[in-house]
């Protein structure tokens, strides 16, 4: 709970930065599902895909370096699996959901900035095979996430 409290209010302090210029305009794909935490997952049968909203690549700022778990590493729900640094800061990636990591994205190590360029696509981060699909349902769907982000920013 105090890592994420951590980037939440990581997250809080890069948000009263850039909420003054604008307004919540971040991308939400529909078919995905969100984490408080700003990351988004996609299921697919068995598997899940696992990656950092639009939302939070804008807040972070230039992605320089992406640290993610190797193949076999076990994830759970909530728990910190990685971390993303940025100009701004270092923040914490934790797990939509749980599963067994069985494929990361190597394209990362000589291009983490596609993090911020496709953050839905070419900037996913790790592929797991879900231990527990029933978890997503503490997820947030897309109309959701869209309205928590908005709300979060209006805090700020």
């Amino acid at each position: 709970m105090a890592a994420r409290f951590l980037l939440a209010s990581r997250v809080a302090s890069y948000l009263r930065i850039s909420v003054a210029q604008r307004g919540f305009s971040s991308v939400v794909l529909k078919d995905l599902k969100y984490a408080d935490s700003h990351e988004w997952v996609k299921i697919e049968g068995k598997k899940a895909t696992f990656g950092i909203t639009d939302h939070a690549q804008d807040h972070l700022g230039d992605v320089v370096y992406v640290e993610l778990p190797d193949m076999g590493h076990s994830v759970s729900q909530g728990e910190s699996f990685g971390a993303v640094e940025s100009v701004k800061a270092t923040s914490d990636i934790f797990s939509p959901i749980s599963g067994k990591v069985v494929e990361v994205n190597e394209e990362l190590t000589e291009s983490p900035g596609l993090v911020n360029s496709s953050p839905y696509d070419k900037g996913w981060l790790i592929k797991v095979e879900v231990s527990d699909a029933g978890e997503a349902q503490k997820l947030m769907d897309s109309e959701k996430y869209s309205k928590f982000c908005e709300e979060e920013d209006a805090k700020h």
